[in-house]
């Protein structure tokens, strides 16, 4: 298990500029950061460090508290994109587009990071690695409505195709609207219709150039 950041290590992440992660300190400090994956090292002058997603995670959690008798446990797992028809969803609201606006310029930040020429219109590797978290998190970023248990919205599936995803809207004009949110993030997708039911949907997967 990775050991939590040390306080002084924390003081430096709270300080992160809210929207891109930038980050200030000593050398040592941020080299730390870097070592742990809680930060990188811009390639380009001047070389200044932002925080990774994993770093932005952290910033966004609640400050640790001491346990009360009875209380449940805390969720684990830090953030996590709506991919729609969660039984357990979590709150709404302005703490919620924060932490999905703040995930999302993390991971910009990461494709400029890892893309050859630090290219942010296509999906990187850890993208590709994690399609249906990488595509929820475009739409979810973009405003569109997750799907709730009983309510329409969009849901994102894994499918057996190599870097594809299924994504279903309530109707074609949600369905066209997630299309456009997905190519401007640097996706591909096309409509379908499931032969034996009918249904619409759009198959996405990341563009390579």
């Amino acid at each position: 298990m990775t050991r939590p950041p040390t306080v002084a290590q924390r003081r430096v992440i709270e300080a992160a500029d809210p929207v891109t992660g930038r980050l200030r300190g000593t050398p040592a400090q941020l080299d730390s950061l870097v070592k742990r994956g809680l930060a990188f090292r811009h390639p380009r002058p001047p070389h200044d460090h932002f925080l990774t997603p994993a770093g932005h995670r952290i910033r966004e959690a609640e400050p640790e508290a001491q346990p009360v008798a009875g209380a449940p446990a805390p969720a684990q797992g830090g953030f996590a994109a709506r991919v729609g028809g969660e039984e357990e969803a979590p709150a709404s609201g302005a703490a919620r587009l924060r932490e999905v606006h703040s995930a999302w310029q993390g991971l910009l930040e990461l494709r400029r990071m890892t893309n050859p020429g630090g290219a942010t219109d296509r999906p990187c590797g850890w993208e590709r690695a994690h399609l249906v978290r990488a595509a929820a998190l475009a739409l979810e970023a973009a405003g569109h409505r997750p799907a709730g248990p009983d309510g329409d919205g969009y849901r994102v599936r894994a499918t057996p195709q190599p870097e594809a995803v299924a994504v279903y809207a309530p109707d074609e004009a949600a369905l066209r609207a997630c299309t456009a949110t997905l190519e401007r993030a640097g996706w591909q997708a096309g409509a379908y219709t499931e032969p034996r039911t009918r249904v619409r949907y759009l198959l996405a997967s990341p563009r390579r150039a």
